[in-house]
């Protein structure tokens, strides 16, 4: 806080960009033709029925592939400031605006996320966006502070996408009367990620003296998830699923 201050920054340019991009998702929001749903029986969802659907293939693949994904994501934002502390190169108001560069540029990625996905296939998409994050935090490892301070924040455009579009397949991988209980399960690994990675991170990096082996554990989730996105997009297992219940649960009901 006192960088920001001595810098002179005004933060009202902040919520000026703040309002802008809440504007510009509510109109996007306002302006996206969603599908018509075919009404399905309402069924309970409980606790034993949220448990069975964690032996479900695809619950569970999806689900590690997000937990993997918020463990390298969380990484960033709880752990960069302390990084990137130790900084005395020439970019040093940079390193203080690191974390807002993150987040900026994650939600810039979102625009971008809506027009590649519309014109390329998603396993594609997140098999090369996953690369991409890998290569940050790889690149930000072997260069060091100076590399790391331009990388970690330009991991958050490949981030953006990632999320949205694995939780969406994961839970259109089940029928409509599934939704609740799958979303369930994937909800309990994001929780999980983001409490568990963290703390990975800092036992590490306080074990080895040094907040940048907590990033070497960080940049293993992100190989780990490249790899699990690239496998997706070699065989594309839920690809048949996703068809059908495509076909089931919305298209019928425009015929």
């Amino acid at each position: 806080m006192t960088k920001l201050l001595e810098s002179g920054f005004s933060w009202k340019w902040l919520y000026v960009i703040a309002g802008t991009i809440c504007a510009l998702l509510i109109a996007t929001a306002l302006l996206v033709k969603y599908p018509k749903t075919v009404k399905s029986v309402d069924e309970p969802i409980d606790f034993k029925r949220t448990m069975g659907m964690m032996k479900n293939r695809y619950a569970l693949g999806f689900s590690l592939g997000i937990f993997l994904y918020v463990a390298a994501e969380c990484a960033v934002y709880v752990w960069m400031p302390t990084l990137l502390e130790d900084y005395q190169g020439s970019f040093a108001l940079l390193a203080t605006y690191a974390l807002s560069a993150f987040f900026i540029l994650r939600a810039i990625g979102r625009f971008l996320g809506a027009w590649i996905l519309a014109r390329y296939n998603w396993t594609s998409v997140m098999a090369l966006f996953s690369l991409a994050i890998l290569l940050c935090f790889a690149g930000a490892i072997a260069g060091g502070l100076s590399c790391a301070i331009w990388l970690l924040p330009l991991s958050g455009l490949f981030m953006s996408m990632i999320y949205p579009t694995l939780n969406s397949k994961g839970i259109s991988c089940f029928p409509k009367t599934e939704h609740g209980a799958v979303a369930g399960v994937i909800l309990f690994f994001t929780c999980a990620a983001a409490a568990i990675g963290p703390l990975a991170m800092g036992a590490v990096s306080d074990t080895f003296g040094h907040a940048k082996y907590g990033f070497v554990l960080a940049t293993i989730f992100a190989a780990l998830l490249f790899g699990g996105l690239l496998l997706n997009w070699i065989y594309n297992p839920a690809k048949e699923r996703l068809i059908k219940l495509d076909s089931s649960e919305y298209r019928a009901a425009e015929s």
